[in-house]
């Protein structure tokens, strides 16, 4: 097993910046999940370390081999590494056998069983190696992909959107199948996804690119539960953005007094909570001037959202007096206003009709995005 180091890379096309002093580290036999918006940087990154651009300035490093130091780069044929782009890449006029065995010598000793060992460590028939690839599904062209690089015995495997091509209960499937070949291969590996949940689930470790630099590395858990800010949060998966006034690990806001993640900060700041903290129950409509708890208050469902196995339902919050307010949810990480409509996740076993007189209630503690200096 070997690991990979990133250590002050930078990259410019002419004058346009589009990498600046990223740092990284994925641990041998690691997975690795780079994300971030359309223009970030991802495949730049990914081709910096498969050998195909050479940075203008920092070092990549493969275990104790150095593959780029600035433009003195190791050819991408030399790096040993494996790397499977978003549609597969087979040679169309080749069959499986032909695609597969593209990255083995001709003169491998016992090559037939080497090509059925690999067939049988992504999980597919023998049967399949006589067809080409317009004869197989999607999902088997993404395996045999992997199968060709897997052929080279790579010590690093990048995965560039592999992935994106494939319908949902398919993509979920083989992505976890190929989630645990490679960790039981213990092959370090560094997927690149515009798929949130797919990063999250799939890797050991999430970077979240952002205009070319590196804003937050870590654990998938860490990341989704405590970004560092609105931004990642709201690009992580859906976030309710809330100003609140904290004070000893408590803040006060348009939910009620809720307990914050950090009692490190008082006064005003920025509070997250995912849609999924928030439980919304039916209550009559004569408790709609009553107060809320401590920890919740009331609203009125304004919009529903039927998506199968959950419902998203739009709520604005009651005044005192039981009027709603007037308003605008904030899911991207746009600090809502007191009081603002929000959009949160409900069994779909229970649809509320719109003008419901809802509670709002949330569980767990909310995590302190910004606090005023």
């Amino acid at each position: 097993m070997t690991s990979l180091e990133l250590n002050a890379v930078h990259k410019n096309y002419g004058q346009h910046q589009v990498l600046a002093n990223i740092n990284l580290k994925v641990a041998a036999g690691s997975r690795t999940a780079i994300v971030g918006p359309s223009g970030s940087g991802k495949t730049t990154l990914l081709r910096i370390i498969a050998g195909f651009e050479a940075p203008d300035a920092g070092q990549v490093r493969l275990g104790e081999q150095q593959l780029a130091d600035g433009l003195n780069a190791v050819p991408a044929h030399l790096r040993g590494i494996g790397f499977v782009p978003q549609d597969g890449a087979l040679f169309p006029h080749l069959t499986v056998e032909g695609n597969v065995g593209f990255g083995l010598p001709k003169n491998t000793p016992n090559r037939s069983q080497r090509l059925a060992e690999l067939m049988d460590m992504v999980a597919l028939d023998v049967a399949l190696l006589k067809r080409r690839p317009h004869e197989i599904s999607g999902g088997q062209q993404q395996r045999v992909a992997l199968a060709r690089a897997l052929a080279q015995s790579p010590s690093l495997m990048l995965l560039d959107e592999p992935f994106s091509a494939l319908d949902t209960g398919l993509r979920a499937a083989t992505r976890k199948a190929i989630a645990k070949l490679l960790s039981d291969a213990g092959i370090t590996t560094i997927l690149v996804t515009h798929d949130q949940a797919e990063a999250l689930s799939f890797s050991d470790q999430v970077a979240v690119l952002r205009a070319g630099r590196l804003v937050q590395v870590g654990h998938p858990t860490d990341l989704y539960l405590h970004p560092q800010d609105a931004e990642t949060a709201s690009f992580l998966g859906d976030a309710i953005v809330l100003p609140a006034q904290l004070n000893a690990g408590w803040a006060d806001c348009a939910l009620g007094r809720l307990a914050v993640n950090s009692n490190q900060y008082s006064g005003p700041a920025q509070i997250m909570l995912r849609p999924e903290q928030i439980l919304v129950t039916e209550v009559p409509a004569a408790q709609a001037t009553e107060a809320g708890q401590a920890d919740s208050c009331l609203g009125v469902v304004s919009d529903t959202d039927f998506g199968g196995s959950v419902c998203v339902v739009s709520v604005r919050l009651l005044r005192g007096d039981g009027a709603a307010e007037p308003g605008h949810h904030s899911l991207a990480g746009e600090p809502a206003p007191l009081a603002a409509p929000l959009l949160i996740r409900s069994s779909a076993l229970q649809v509320l009709p719109v003008g419901a007189t809802v509670r709002l209630t949330v569980t767990g503690q909310a995590h302190v995005l910004a606090a005023a200096a």
